[in-house]
């Protein structure tokens, strides 16, 4: 299982990268930007998670490779965009959500997953909590500080089941787990999380909120 979860590792760099980068570019940020936002959002889960379980420094500048790959990815993202663009191959912003949304699904899945592996292998599987906290803070966080950096509202508090899909497929993994093998309970609860994240945004489903208005002067 070191390959697959070397596997899902860089998978998961790469997709994020690549949202970071076009959500960058969607905020019209130069090159700098687009690099800063690409490798925050490809280690930014990482990160959080290697401080809730004390792995400090964070893995991810003990051995940079990881950051290394979103920064060469988040390059080529944008020198293709310019590319692109430039041609009048791709004008409209819908190709830019929409590779958006895939990537962002792909390393959503992969992170959660990914995060609880790590909890399992250096913590146990005994605390159930923790397993799931950190599955899911590993899984959003990246995409959370993409958009802090990027002036949004955090994407998980807004819009379309996020957490709810990182949620629902790490209680999937941590239950499949225990009756199949690794490698099927890893695919079928990845592919569950990106099943939820693909019907949440064509059923624009959302949970219940309340808007507070405030009265015209």
């Amino acid at each position: 299982m070191d390959f697959m979860m070397n596997f899902l590792e860089t998978l998961g760099t790469i997709a994020f990268a690549v949202s970071g980068a076009i959500e960058a570019m969607k905020k019209q940020m130069d090159l700098l930007g687009v690099i800063v936002l690409g490798m925050v959002t490809a280690i930014g889960g990482g990160v959080i998670r290697d401080i809730v379980t004390g792995e400090i420094p964070p893995i991810a500048f003990q051995n940079p490779t990881q950051a290394k790959v979103a920064i060469v990815v988040s390059i080529v993202v944008f020198f293709l965009a310019m590319f692109l663009t430039r041609h009048d191959i791709l004008t409209n912003v819908s190709w830019a959500n929409a590779v958006l949304f895939i990537s962002d699904a792909m390393g959503l899945a992969a992170f959660t997953i990914l995060g609880i592996r790590f909890v399992q292998e250096r913590i146990g599987n005994d605390n159930f909590a923790l397993l799931l906290f950190v599955g899911v803070i590993t899984g959003v966080g990246g995409g959370l500080l993409r958009d802090i950096f990027a002036g949004n509202v955090p994407y998980i508090f807004r819009k379309h089941i996020y957490a709810t899909a990182s949620i629902f497929g790490a209680l999937m993994y941590l239950w499949l787990d225990k009756i199949l093998s690794e490698l099927w309970a890893v695919f079928f609860s990845m592919v569950c999380i990106i099943v939820v994240r693909i019907l949440a945004s064509h059923f624009k489903w959302n949970l219940p909120r309340v808007e507070i208005l405030e009265k015209a002067k």
